[in-house]
Protein backbone atom coordinates (compact mmCIF):
# COMPACT_ATOMS: atom_id res chain seq x y z
CA UNK A 1 0.00 0.00 0.00
CA UNK A 2 1.65 2.95 -1.23
CA UNK A 3 0.81 6.50 0.04
CA UNK A 4 1.30 9.90 -1.54
CA UNK A 5 0.65 13.36 -0.28
CA UNK A 6 -1.48 15.47 -2.18
CA UNK A 7 -1.36 18.91 -1.99
CA UNK A 8 -4.54 21.02 -3.05
CA UNK A 9 -4.42 25.02 -4.10
CA UNK A 10 -2.27 26.71 -1.51
CA UNK A 11 -1.77 29.41 -3.85
CA UNK A 12 -0.84 32.92 -3.32
CA UNK A 13 -4.46 34.53 -3.85
CA UNK A 14 -4.78 32.73 -0.47
CA UNK A 15 -2.53 34.77 1.80
CA UNK A 16 -2.66 37.85 3.49
CA UNK A 17 -2.67 40.43 0.21
CA UNK A 18 -4.10 38.03 -2.04
CA UNK A 19 -7.50 38.34 -3.95
CA UNK A 20 -9.25 35.87 -1.76
CA UNK A 21 -7.60 35.79 1.48
CA UNK A 22 -8.37 33.00 3.95
CA UNK A 23 -8.49 32.77 7.75
CA UNK A 24 -5.13 31.44 8.55
CA UNK A 25 -3.69 30.54 5.11
CA UNK A 26 -0.18 31.26 7.08
CA UNK A 27 -0.61 28.70 9.61
CA UNK A 28 -2.05 25.87 7.41
CA UNK A 29 0.71 26.36 5.03
CA UNK A 30 3.62 26.28 7.73
CA UNK A 31 1.71 22.93 8.73
CA UNK A 32 1.55 21.45 5.34
CA UNK A 33 5.38 22.34 4.58
CA UNK A 34 6.36 20.46 7.71
CA UNK A 35 4.18 17.33 6.04
CA UNK A 36 5.25 17.93 2.35
CA UNK A 37 9.31 18.22 4.28
CA UNK A 38 8.44 14.57 5.84
CA UNK A 39 6.84 12.71 2.50
CA UNK A 40 10.19 14.01 0.77
CA UNK A 41 12.65 13.00 3.45
CA UNK A 42 10.72 9.69 3.59
CA UNK A 43 11.08 9.45 -0.29
CA UNK A 44 7.32 9.35 -0.51
CA UNK A 45 5.88 10.80 -3.62
CA UNK A 46 3.98 13.86 -3.70
CA UNK A 47 1.75 15.47 -5.90
CA UNK A 48 1.16 19.15 -6.30
CA UNK A 49 -2.72 20.63 -7.41
CA UNK A 50 -2.99 23.98 -9.09
CA UNK A 51 -6.09 25.93 -9.60
CA UNK A 52 -6.61 28.18 -12.60
CA UNK A 53 -9.58 30.15 -12.73
CA UNK A 54 -9.91 30.77 -16.60
CA UNK A 55 -11.90 33.47 -18.41
CA UNK A 56 -12.55 37.27 -17.99
CA UNK A 57 -14.70 36.10 -14.50
CA UNK A 58 -11.83 35.36 -12.70
CA UNK A 59 -12.58 36.58 -9.69
CA UNK A 60 -8.92 35.27 -8.28
CA UNK A 61 -6.14 32.40 -9.50
CA UNK A 62 -6.39 34.13 -12.81
CA UNK A 63 -3.81 32.60 -15.16
CA UNK A 64 -0.57 34.99 -15.58
CA UNK A 65 -1.35 36.82 -12.21
CA UNK A 66 1.20 36.41 -9.29
CA UNK A 67 -1.70 34.86 -7.02
CA UNK A 68 -2.33 31.78 -9.12
CA UNK A 69 1.55 30.67 -8.15
CA UNK A 70 1.82 27.92 -5.73
CA UNK A 71 2.92 29.58 -2.30
CA UNK A 72 6.50 29.40 -1.77
CA UNK A 73 5.67 27.62 1.34
CA UNK A 74 4.83 24.36 -0.02
CA UNK A 75 6.44 24.85 -3.88
CA UNK A 76 6.88 21.69 -6.30
CA UNK A 77 10.43 20.22 -6.11
CA UNK A 78 12.26 19.27 -9.50
CA UNK A 79 10.25 15.98 -10.46
CA UNK A 80 7.30 16.32 -8.36
CA UNK A 81 4.21 16.73 -10.67
CA UNK A 82 1.37 19.72 -10.88
CA UNK A 83 -1.86 19.23 -11.60
CA UNK A 84 -3.48 21.91 -13.26
CA UNK A 85 -7.67 21.95 -12.31
CA UNK A 86 -10.47 24.50 -13.26
CA UNK A 87 -13.27 22.56 -11.22
CA UNK A 88 -12.99 22.25 -7.18
CA UNK A 89 -12.61 18.59 -7.67
CA UNK A 90 -8.87 17.81 -8.30
CA UNK A 91 -9.66 14.61 -10.20
CA UNK A 92 -12.40 16.27 -12.55
CA UNK A 93 -11.21 16.88 -15.96
CA UNK A 94 -7.27 16.07 -15.29
CA UNK A 95 -4.84 13.82 -15.44
CA UNK A 96 -4.46 13.31 -11.45
CA UNK A 97 -6.01 10.10 -10.97
CA UNK A 98 -3.97 8.28 -13.69
CA UNK A 99 -0.72 10.28 -12.46
CA UNK A 100 -1.62 8.44 -8.76
CA UNK A 101 -2.29 5.08 -10.41
CA UNK A 102 0.91 4.86 -12.58
CA UNK A 103 2.72 5.51 -9.16
CA UNK A 104 0.81 2.26 -7.24
CA UNK A 105 -0.16 5.03 -5.31
CA UNK A 106 -3.38 3.41 -3.00
CA UNK A 107 -4.18 6.11 0.28
CA UNK A 108 -4.10 9.79 -0.43
CA UNK A 109 -2.84 12.49 2.47
CA UNK A 110 -4.26 15.28 1.64
CA UNK A 111 -3.73 19.33 2.48
CA UNK A 112 -5.03 22.52 1.20
CA UNK A 113 -7.53 24.99 0.49
CA UNK A 114 -10.06 25.90 0.99
CA UNK A 115 -11.23 22.95 3.49
CA UNK A 116 -14.56 23.60 2.18
CA UNK A 117 -14.55 23.73 -1.56
CA UNK A 118 -11.30 22.19 -3.29
CA UNK A 119 -10.66 19.98 -0.59
CA UNK A 120 -13.51 18.55 0.52
CA UNK A 121 -14.35 17.79 -3.50
CA UNK A 122 -11.09 16.34 -3.95
CA UNK A 123 -11.30 13.92 -0.58
CA UNK A 124 -14.87 12.90 -1.76
CA UNK A 125 -13.71 12.32 -5.10
CA UNK A 126 -10.79 10.40 -4.11
CA UNK A 127 -12.61 8.20 -1.64
CA UNK A 128 -15.29 7.29 -4.63
CA UNK A 129 -11.99 6.50 -7.14
CA UNK A 130 -11.35 4.14 -4.31
CA UNK A 131 -8.41 5.54 -2.76
CA UNK A 132 -8.59 5.74 0.80
CA UNK A 133 -7.85 9.27 2.37
CA UNK A 134 -6.27 11.14 5.38
CA UNK A 135 -6.85 14.98 5.61
CA UNK A 136 -4.46 17.02 7.50
CA UNK A 137 -6.70 19.33 9.01
CA UNK A 138 -4.38 21.80 10.17
CA UNK A 139 -3.00 21.96 6.99
CA UNK A 140 -6.20 23.39 5.70
CA UNK A 141 -7.70 26.51 5.94
CA UNK A 142 -11.05 28.07 4.52
CA UNK A 143 -12.99 31.41 4.75
CA UNK A 144 -15.76 32.90 6.89
CA UNK A 145 -18.85 31.45 4.97
CA UNK A 146 -22.65 33.43 4.99
CA UNK A 147 -26.00 31.02 4.58
CA UNK A 148 -29.39 32.26 5.60
CA UNK A 149 -28.31 35.69 6.47
CA UNK A 150 -26.24 34.61 8.95
CA UNK A 151 -22.06 34.77 8.91
CA UNK A 152 -20.40 31.34 9.85
CA UNK A 153 -16.72 31.74 10.78
CA UNK A 154 -14.03 30.44 9.00
CA UNK A 155 -13.21 28.02 12.25
CA UNK A 156 -17.23 26.23 11.66
CA UNK A 157 -17.27 26.17 8.53
CA UNK A 158 -13.64 24.17 8.91
CA UNK A 159 -14.76 22.09 11.67
CA UNK A 160 -18.30 21.05 9.87
CA UNK A 161 -16.47 19.95 6.72
CA UNK A 162 -13.72 18.16 8.32
CA UNK A 163 -16.42 16.44 10.82
CA UNK A 164 -18.38 15.66 7.67
CA UNK A 165 -15.62 13.98 5.63
CA UNK A 166 -14.06 12.17 9.05
CA UNK A 167 -17.97 10.40 9.07
CA UNK A 168 -17.35 7.94 5.96
CA UNK A 169 -14.88 9.25 3.71
CA UNK A 170 -11.96 9.89 5.36
CA UNK A 171 -9.19 9.44 8.38
CA UNK A 172 -9.08 13.50 9.63
CA UNK A 173 -5.34 14.22 11.70
CA UNK A 174 -3.16 16.73 12.40
CA UNK A 175 0.06 17.27 10.38
CA UNK A 176 2.48 15.48 13.67
CA UNK A 177 0.48 12.44 13.28
CA UNK A 178 0.92 11.98 9.71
Amino acid sequence: MARALVIVDIQNDYFPGGRCELVGPEQAAERASAVLEGFRERGEPVFHVQHLWEGDDAEYLAPGTPGVEIHESVRPAAGEPVTQKAYPNSFRETDLEQKLRDAGVSDLVIAGMMTSMCVDATVRAAADLGFGCTVVHDACATLDLEFAGRQIPAASVHGAFLAALGDGYAAVAKADDV
